[in-house]
């Protein structure tokens, strides 16, 4: 399916100008001339993610889930209401305050008045509405229960927006302790050791190793600090463009997965977006295969997409879903155990939700314990660093009290 632009004439003469997807421009025409509109010109977009660049690109990101959960439920209670979903685009418009959405909601409205269907129309608009949203509106669309399709994307949207905070509430702690530390270290080498050097360098004692490690940290800080922000700078700009590749994306999403302590969450969390995903689409009515893949794009992790892309392939060459599955080595045993049961049933999609929920009652459970697990480490940083900076400050100080006695 490609994207064409056609500037074309209604029955009334006016010209009007929008965007269609179509096989070739041939059935464009066709598309065009069945909604009474007489094509004039028709060309392919681009697709190019230059050509669209624009300084609001750079202050605006995606939308905050917040706002799209709310977009969703009053979505969902006007089109339940019978409202039309011109109307209804509209007036939320007219309502909601973000100012990405508010646009988004006029170009879509304004699709929707060329005949466009909203799915379509969605489609445009990638930072609004993620593959999976616009394949969900779409399966709404044609089942005739577009209503449903919102409420349940409303709710998956509010607990994946509940998973993250949650994370983001028990990292909290654990990273205030660590930028403490790090303003720590800078004043201590900036301001304190310097003090010291200075004073055991008038004295010619002969400095211990845990002095000297201290004077030549200290000496890198003070002298040496231009040099370290551009190590600093180049050293992320090059992990940035690792990243960007294949292999470094998914070897950066393998190393994030098993990060101690914190890696098993994050790797439970997205097993659970992943089941609750391909719950929804399955149970909406799309393809195995076609539900497996967008469930594993919405992950963003290649790691784990890559897996279940495999899996994908298994399923497409007849393999059962069970044992697609387990050869991925993602699953738990009593997931894997779930899968089965669900497919020899036939409610796969029940027992997927179910599989969800057992994910987010384990990570549920390890985020009330993560502070509790992380305090031993942060404890054993900062007793290592007074104990090397208490060694080195007091052992010199003790061998001149020495060199002073016996003088």
């Amino acid at each position: 399916m490609k994207r064409f632009h056609y500037r074309g004439r209604n029955a009334q003469g006016k010209i009007l100008c929008g965007q269609l997807d179509a096989v070739t421009q041939s059935v464009a025409a066709d598309q065009l001339l069945h909604q009474g509109i007489i094509p004039l010109e028709i060309t392919p977009t681009t697709n190019n993610k230059y050509s669209s660049f624009s300084l609001n690109d750079i202050w605006q990101r995606q939308l905050p889930l917040e706002v799209l959960v709310i977009f969703c439920r009053q979505l969902y209670s006007l089109t339940k209401a019978g409202v039309p979903l011109l109307r209804a685009f509209k007036g939320l418009e007219q309502s909601t305050n973000h100012p990405l959405l508010r646009l988004t909601l006029a170009e879509v409205a304004a699709e929707l008045t060329n005949g466009h269907s909203l799915s379509s129309a969605m489609k445009q608009h990638p930072r609004v509405f993620s593959d999976l949203f616009v394949s969900m509106i779409h399966v709404g669309e044609n089942t005739g229960r577009l209503d449903q399709t919102l409420l349940q994307l409303a709710n998956y949207y509010q607990q994946e927006m509940d998973t993250r905070r949650q994370i983001k509430s028990a990292m909290r702690y654990p990273m205030f302790v660590m930028v403490a530390i790090g303003l720590a270290l800078v004043v201590l080498n900036t301001q304190v050791i310097p003090q010291f050097a200075g004073m055991f360098a008038r004295f010619g004692v002969d400095l211990p190793w845990p002095t000297k490690v201290l004077i030549t940290t200290s000496n890198m800080f003070v002298n040496y600090w231009p040099l370290m922000i551009i190590f600093g700078g180049v050293a992320w700009g090059g992990i940035r463009l690792w990243r960007n590749t294949v292999t470094g994306q998914q070897r950066w999403d393998l190393w994030r997965l098993r990060v101690p302590i914190v890696g098993s969450i994050v790797n439970r969390a997205l097993m659970a977006r992943f089941s609750r995903t391909f719950a929804l689409m399955v149970r909406a009515g799309l393809p195995l295969n076609q539900a497996l893949k967008m469930a594993a794009e919405a992950l963003d992790n290649r790691f784990l997409e890559q897996r279940l892309l495999d899996m994908k392939l298994g399923i497409e060459s007849g393999s059962s879903i069970a044992t697609t599955a387990a050869k991925t080595e993602i699953f738990t045993p009593l997931v894997l155990q779930m899968i089965a049961v669900g497919e020899e049933t036939g409610q796969i999609d029940d027992l997927l939700l179910e599989a969800a929920d057992f994910y987010d009652r384990e990570v549920d459970y390890d985020l009330t314990t993560l502070t509790a697990r992380i305090e031993p480490l942060l404890l054993l940083v900062v007793s290592a660093m007074v104990l090397l900076l208490a060694l080195g400050i007091f052992l010199p100080m003790w061998g001149m009290l020495d060199v002073a006695n016996s003088g």
